[in-house]
């Protein structure tokens, strides 16, 4: 997939095969959705990557999904580093789509085999995945998709850390 949207910023994006490293290798997000009231709602979240969707394992008794089945729009931002200039990270922005049953059951799925198996390597060690019966599935597939790493821009790297205020 191709960022869009991407205007500002372009010597600084992440690549295809970035972006997909970065999203398998990072272990957090945070999702924001939009309350009922308008307002917005932030949660930190684990997630995994297929290449191609966000996919998260939400509690269905949550404000998030709650939001959710309210209204899909969703953004998702995963980001790291600890000085300015190692700064890197991906917004995603989309819509997140149901799959498989609510909440999670044993049952197999084939449409959720894969991020199934992501999330138990990513987060269980190897071990398969074992539904708890108060998680279900969503998927982002991007509308838009954002990225920035600092470390590729020769003059934060020349120029130290930024004085003032940021």
């Amino acid at each position: 997939m191709e960022d869009t949207g991407q205007r500002r910023g372009r010597s600084i994006a992440m690549t295809a095969a970035e972006v997909d490293d970065f999203l398998t290798g990072e272990r957090t997000c945070r999702v924001a959705t939009v309350g009922g009231d308008g307002s917005p709602h932030v949660a930190p979240l684990w997630f995994v990557w297929d290449g191609a969707a966000l996919w998260l394992n939400s509690l269905v008794r949550s404000q998030r999904w709650t939001d959710l089945q309210r209204d899909p729009r969703v953004s998702v931002v995963v980001d790291a580093g600890t000085e300015f200039a190692e700064l890197r990270g991906v917004e995603i922005s989309g819509r997140a789509v149901v799959v498989g049953d609510v909440p999670r059951t044993a049952e197999p799925d084939p449409a959720l085999a894969r991020p199934e198996e992501l999330f138990a390597g990513k987060y269980a060690g190897g071990a398969s995945f074992a539904p708890d019966g108060r998680h279900a599935w969503l998927r982002i597939t991007p509308d838009k998709r954002v990225s920035w790493d600092f470390r590729k821009n020769p003059a934060l790297r020349m120029a130290g850390p930024p004085s003032g205020d940021s």
